[in-house]
């Protein structure tokens, strides 16, 4: 009985570190430049309603924070009070944390700002996050790659296109 409780904490053990071993979010990790951990959520709930999770993934599962956070901290610092600003306008908008509204009214609020520049520029960073090259911070194991079919391939082959096929040669 002793060895058999043994091997199922083991197993136990084992299947928790595999979880936590994917979790790519820098809110969870202390991996942040720019935003501090409650700020991240924000955005990153932000994020994940521009992108949602399907079989796929989102912009969370993409880790679409962390690229953020990361051109915010080392590209793009003249936005970095803009989204300050923001990330208050969508407090005030939510009545405190955006982060832990149902997934109902995340959406609601998301459709009062949507026409702000804030959420044009929290759109916009996660649309870029989430197909840029991995080594940016977001895309993590390539889930925007994914989604569009893109290879990343170092050479590709001919024909690239109808144009480079022999039938489009034909016509010239």
């Amino acid at each position: 009985m002793l060895r058999a409780s043994a091997a199922q904490a083991g197993a136990v053990w084992a299947a928790l570190a595999q979880q936590h071993g994917h979790d790519n979010s820098p809110v969870r990790a202390g991996a942040l430049k720019f935003f501090t951990a409650e700020e991240a959520r924000e955005v990153e709930a932000v994020g994940a309603q521009i992108i949602p999770a399907d079989e796929t993934g989102g912009a969370r599962e993409a880790g679409v924070i962390r690229f953020i956070d990361l051109n915010l901290a080392a590209f793009e610092r003249e936005l970095q009070e803009p989204y300050r600003e923001g990330l208050k306008m969508l407090a005030q908008k939510s009545g405190g944390q955006f982060s832990v509204l149902s997934n109902e009214r995340q959406i609601e609020v998301l459709r009062g700002i949507e026409k702000t520049p804030f959420f044009g520029m929290v759109r916009n960073h996660t649309v870029i996050g989430f197909f840029s090259h991995p080594q940016y911070g977001g895309n993590y194991e390539r889930i925007g790659w994914k989604l569009i079919g893109f290879e990343d391939a170092f050479a590709f082959q001919p024909p690239f296109g109808y144009y480079d096929s022999p039938e489009g040669q034909r016509g010239q």
